[in-house]
């Protein structure tokens, strides 16, 4: 199964209607290159701002597929950049999520790897703080922990707790049907007022 799989190629907006909880990460968490898509299992970091060795441990006890999720206090440094991208690359994991900055954007594009941020920073970091792998971690104003499923693409991201992925994801499969068919409706001529009769009245 690839990590798209994992959230049934739903978006991060479907997912995050879908689950009816706060999942949905700081809209100033974003991705780094167009296009990029995050999706799968949460390995948490807890870093330190101006510091990235707590990264080059995740990279080598993180499992394949995972998505490093770490928090450094937002901190304007390039905690990632291209060196470590080619080794989370030759460990099969599956991105980045990281309230802070990274750096190596236009290397990074070129590699392919997703890597989601609150900002770009050139500054260059210490290697003094071991960090904390596994345990819970606050990024974008959401806990995250390990296991946690991971999605991030264009819209946002969202976190959705490991105990709830499988109830959201069948409710996404819903709304996504049940839109199709609004779409359907709507080709043949209908309007969204008539489809959605009496939300003017309601108030919303």
């Amino acid at each position: 199964m690839s990590t798209n799989d994992l959230a049934r190629g739903h978006s991060s907006a479907t997912l995050s209607e879908a689950s009816g909880l706060p999942v949905a990460l700081s809209p100033r968490i974003r991705p780094l290159w167009p296009g990029a898509r995050l999706c799968g299992p949460a390995f948490t970091v807890q870093g330190a701002g101006g510091d990235n060795l707590a990264l080059h441990h995740a990279v080598l006890e993180a499992p394949p597929g995972s998505v490093l999720v770490a928090d450094v206090g937002g901190a304007r440094f390039g905690h990632w950049g291209e060196i470590l991208t080619v080794a989370a690359q030759q460990r099969e994991i599956a991105g980045l999520l990281i309230d802070g900055g990274v750096r190596d954007a236009a290397e990074i594009r070129a590699l392919g790897f997703p890597v989601f941020s609150r900002n770009n920073a050139i500054f260059g970091t210490r290697k003094d703080f071991r960090g904390v792998l596994g345990r819970p971690v606050t990024v974008g104003g959401v806990i995250v922990h390990a296991g946690d499923l991971v999605v991030g693409d264009l819209d946002g991201v969202v976190a959705l707790p490991a105990s709830e992925t499988r109830p959201i994801l069948d409710r996404a499969d819903a709304r996504v049907a049940h839109e199709r068919e609004l779409m359907e409706r709507l080709r043949e001529g209908r309007s969204t007022l008539e489809l959605y009769g009496g939300f003017e009245a309601a108030g919303r």
